[in-house]
C-alpha cells in the first residue's frame, strides 16, 4: 500500500486511529524513525478511555529538553498506513504544545515490515 506525504514539509504526518476502551479516536502522528517506541499524548489516551495512572511500567524517554519518564500502556489497537497493530504498547507522554501532532509513530509499529519512504515521489510504502 502506498500513502502519499509532502516530501518538502519538515515532518511526515500520519493519520491514525487509536482504539480505546471508551471510543476510537483519530490521532495525527509524526512518523519518527529515530523513536524506538510509539508515543501518544496523554490527553488522547485519556479521551479514548485509558488511565495512564494505572500503568504498571514506565520507560525513560530522551527528549529535546532532557530525560523524562513515561507510563507504558498496552492499547487495544492502533491503525495507521493501512496496518493494524493490536496490543501495541505505547508511551504516554505530553509533547510540547504547538507541534500540531498527537504523538510519534515509532519503529515498534513497523517491526516485521518493509518500510520505504521515498522523498522523490512523496510516497510511503509498507509491506
Amino acid at each position: 500500500m502506498s500513502i502519499p506525504f509532502n516530501p518538502i514539509h519538515g515532518l511526515i504526518f500520519v493519520d491514525a486511529e487509536l482504539e480505546g476502551p471508551a471510543r476510537t479516536i483519530p490521532v495525527r502522528l509524526a512518523l519518527d524513525t529515530g523513536a524506538r517506541g510509539t508515543t501518544i499524548n496523554i490527553a488522547p489516551l485519556v479521551y479514548a478511555g485509558y488511565d495512564p495512572a494505572m500503568a504498571t511500567n514506565q520507560t525513560q524517554l530522551t527528549t529535546a529538553s532532557g530525560v523524562a519518564f513515561a507510563p507504558r500502556l498496552p492499547i487495544i489497537r492502533l491503525r495507521a498506513l493501512g496496518m493494524d497493530r493490536p496490543g501495541l504498547i505505547v508511551n504516554g507522554h505530553t509533547l510540547p504544545t504547538g507541534t500540531g501532532i498527537d504523538g510519534l509513530l515509532g519503529l515498534d509499529f513497523f517491526r516485521g515490515t518493509i518500510l520505504n519512504i521515498d522523498f522523490q515521489t512523496g510516497l510511503i510504502e509498507v509491506t
